[in-house]
């Protein structure tokens, strides 16, 4: 129905923002109404743009972690009120004692008061050592060392990445399972997604290049960049297919519509709309009437959001690879005007 004339819109938008690579999507609960893949996978690169790209969602995998922690919750390993330190009480005696009564929901929710740990005037961390899980560990033992962030009656919470670090070890400590597995649990084996974590490789394959901005330039950031999240990978270090994360938007679309899937309908309307603000990795957003799950992601050189319309029931997804005003811009006015479009 508006397909062409949407290619045309998304595509004058990449190019007038500088955008290498533009992919979106369109979706029901069981059907995709648009998708394209749109320019190339880098500014210094003639590849061509397609379906099988790769992107890092960077906080959108919040989303993904919530998704796993709320299939431990359903078979019991956990519940939303299980308390950080009834299963760490060894943790207590060098935390402070504002954090003795944090749960898990209030963690994914971003109300336990956990210091943000965004990147910018982040306190100094410890260059900690060993596994992917045993420095996470070791992170979050930190942080709870850390006074509170202050909540006032305007901010009802404060966005942490660290607050997922947290919560990822409650899941780890009653599955016996690093996070990296449990995601291959769930979305690779369980839901046959190909997720992978990290950059999207392309040193060895064709696919996107992540783009940082410097010196108002666009610079390609090679896969094989040393670069790490200080610890906080469940928080946003999931690399995915525009294909396969349309899988992941429809299956919580078919659960907000009363559908059980792979998860219950009644944890998919606590994930999305049971807390209010910020619910389970997902933003509650009102506007004309109408209101989104929505939530956009960036470790600083790929650009995605997400936003998913709970009473017209459709998904709506932009992928990028650069991350700069422009970008964001351009993925903004191109939201609106899918919005516009299909939610009238």
């Amino acid at each position: 129905m508006f397909a062409q004339n949407h290619v045309q819109y998304a595509d004058s938008i990449r190019v007038s923002n500088a955008i290498p690579e533009l992919s979106y999507a369109v979706v029901s609960g069981d059907k995709i109404l648009e998708i394209n893949a749109l320019g190339v996978h880098s500014v210094d690169l003639k590849d061509a743009a397609t379906l099988n790209d790769r992107f890092h969602i960077g906080s959108n995998t919040k989303a993904m972690t919530a998704f796993v922690m709320a299939k431990y919750v359903e078979k019991g390993k956990l519940k939303w009120s299980t308390k950080f330190f009834d299963l760490f009480p060894d943790l207590k005696k060098t935390s402070k004692p504002d954090y003795y009564n944090i749960t898990l929901e209030e963690l994914i929710s971003h109300q336990a008061r956990i210091q943000p740990f965004q990147g910018e005037n982040d306190p100094a961390v410890p260059d900690f050592k060993g596994t992917h899980q045993e420095k996470r560990n070791q992170f979050g033992k930190f942080v709870l060392t850390l006074d509170p962030a202050k909540i006032d009656s305007e901010h009802k919470y404060i966005y942490s990445n660290a607050g997922y670090t947290l919560a990822t070890m409650m899941l780890e400590k009653v599955t016996g399972k690093s996070w990296e597995q449990l995601i291959d649990q769930v979305f690779n084996k369980d839901l046959k997604l190909d997720v992978k974590l990290s950059w999207p490789e392309n040193q060895i394959a064709k696919d996107t290049w992540g783009h940082s901005f410097e010196n108002n330039k666009l610079i390609p950031v090679p896969s094989n960049t040393d670069y790490h999240l200080d610890y906080t990978e469940p928080a946003g270090d999931i690399n995915i297919k525009l294909t396969d994360y349309i899988k992941f938007i429809q299956l919580n679309i078919k659960g907000l519509q009363g559908h059980d899937n792979y998860l219950k309908a009644s944890t998919y309307h606590f994930i999305h709309k049971g807390i209010e603000g910020y619910s389970l990795g997902w933003f509650n957003s009102y506007e004309d009437n109408k209101d989104f799950s929505t939530h956009s992601g960036t470790a600083g050189t790929y650009y995605t959001i997400a936003a998913i319309d709970r009473r017209n029931f459709i998904g709506y997804i932009i992928f990028t690879n650069s991350f700069n005003e422009s970008t964001v811009n351009g993925v903004r006015l191109l939201m609106r005007k899918l919005k516009k479009d299909y939610g009238s």
